[in-house]
């Protein structure tokens, strides 16, 4: 009875029931209204996007599929994790008194790994897609299709709901968190945690990789549109289409990297909170930090889209290669005039 009575009193003084004096509900009030303003203008700028190119014949590309994919999942994630803080501020009770047998805590939890790891496949799917089309343009046109894009959810759905599971069907608790309206995985689950961790930097690599690969092509295409200037007058449509093409991928490439690294930053902090000791992490107050930025993550992402509009990425764009433009036409110019004073000697 005595050790009973004492693993309950610890437990409690773990996972406390109320609400710590002075907590302001104002910092994920403002969370939750950024994160459904910025994806609802995302979703509303595809949408124009889509009714007015939905008059021509391929011009809706994959990688805009694969973007409004993103924004939904960005969503309904916002939607289905916010109001449950919102609801423990309201009633001045942590995630583990809102409902019977943790189930809240459970379900916050549950939420928080499943739209993480959703978010990550579907950057690493955009990154392969662009990685795809630009690398290997001869299998993107055979076998990727806006078909396939519309695929990709599901797919990214089920492979998250599979992994973030294994939690529930091993009968694990998830861990409450100060100041108790966060719950997550807890450090006793350490290989768990560890896991999830190494799963999102694995895929931060990846997707980091393809946008490499796809940087050195587009170099590869520009030195292509560099030649081709010194062609003949006959190939000045196909040079046109050709930079016009470089110039759509790189506003993706552009849109794609700053998205990636924000999840990075984002979710550094979670990386290093799930390899450190527990006591380390609560006195130095990474889990709340690591779970914040965590979230973030999904509000940041929707207003990049809005704020990186045509305009602002053809600025971007300019500013990127202004100095290799500069660099480059003297040698370009230099090169022609050689080639040219080299065909009047043969003509001669």
């Amino acid at each position: 009875m005595g050790s009973t009575s004492n693993d309950s009193q610890s437990e409690s003084r773990e996972e406390p029931l109320w609400l710590p004096s002075g907590e302001s509900p104002a910092i994920s009030s403002a969370m939750f209204t950024a994160g459904v303003l910025g994806n609802l203008i995302a979703l509303a700028l595809l949408v124009r996007r889509w009714r007015g190119d939905s008059g021509r014949r391929n011009s809706i590309s994959l990688f805009h599929v694969l973007v409004t994919e993103l924004v939904l999942t960005d969503l309904l994630g916002t939607c289905l994790i916010s109001p449950v803080v919102l609801a423990s501020y309201a009633r001045n009770r942590t995630l583990v008194a809102l409902g019977p047998e943790r189930r809240v805590c459970t379900y916050f939890a549950f939420s928080m790994t499943f739209f993480s790891l959703a978010t990550m496949l579907m950057l690493f799917a955009m990154a392969l897609e662009r990685y795809l089309a630009i690398g290997h343009p001869y299998f993107y046109q055979r076998r990727v299709t806006r078909r396939s894009g519309l695929a990709v959810l599901p797919t990214v759905y089920i492979a998250s709901l599979l992994f973030c599971s294994l939690p529930l069907l091993d009968h694990w608790k998830y861990a409450q968190y100060s100041p108790g309206t966060w719950c997550f995985i807890g450090h006793k689950q350490t290989t768990y945690l560890r896991l999830y961790a190494t799963l999102l930097l694995l895929l931060i690599i990846a997707v980091l990789a393809c946008n490499f690969s796809v940087i050195l092509n587009l170099i590869r295409m520009h030195r292509r549109g560099r030649r081709s200037r010194c062609g003949p007058s006959l190939g000045s449509s196909h040079g046109r289409a050709e930079r016009a093409s470089t110039a759509e991928e790189t506003d993706h490439l552009i849109l794609l990297a700053i998205m990636t690294i924000t999840f990075a930053v984002c979710s550094l902090p979670f990386t290093i909170f799930a390899y450190m000791n527990e006591n380390s992490s609560r006195k130095e107050k990474w889990d709340l930090q690591a779970l914040r930025f965590l979230s973030i993550n999904s509000i940041i992402d929707p207003w990049v889209f809005a704020i990186l509009r045509p305009p602002v990425l053809r600025l971007l764009r300019s500013v990127l290669c202004c100095r290799v433009s500069l660099r480059t036409q003297e040698v370009t110019q230099a090169s022609c005039s050689t080639q040219s004073n080299a065909s009047k000697q043969i003509d001669l």
